[in-house]
């Protein structure tokens, strides 16, 4: 749990601090591709705390959840779709359940503490 928090914060530092410009074009593929791997890195904690981690698993999905979220808004807008809503939707959800079962266990760890 501790690697992913120290990552978490070792991003955030680097991008306040060492900040790459992205071009318009490219905007929406690196945001969808953020969520994708935000996705991971949240299903990375939960896995942890389950005891189910698996660092292949959780690096392969990484990139390969990034990389088809991106390559699936290209060829959205190659149709004129716009299917990135799609990968928004099922990301964004994911990240969302996730970070309540974090919250919730992390909740009951605190209150069994007291």
């Amino acid at each position: 749990m501790l690697f992913f928090v120290g990552a978490i914060v070792i991003g955030v530092l680097l991008g306040i601090f060492m900040p790459i410009h992205i071009s318009s074009v490219y905007s929406l593929y690196v945001a969808i591709a953020i969520l994708a791997g935000l996705d991971s890195v949240f299903g990375g904690m939960v896995a942890y705390i389950k005891d189910k981690f698996n660092l292949t698993i959780f690096i392969t999905g990484f990139f390969g959840n990034a990389l088809l979220a991106a390559a699936i808004t290209y060829l959205g807008k190659i149709l004129g779709v716009d299917l990135y809503l799609a990968a928004i939707f099922v990301f964004g959800t994911r990240l969302f359940s996730n970070f309540a079962f974090l919250r919730r266990t992390m909740i009951e760890f605190w209150e069994r503490k007291r």
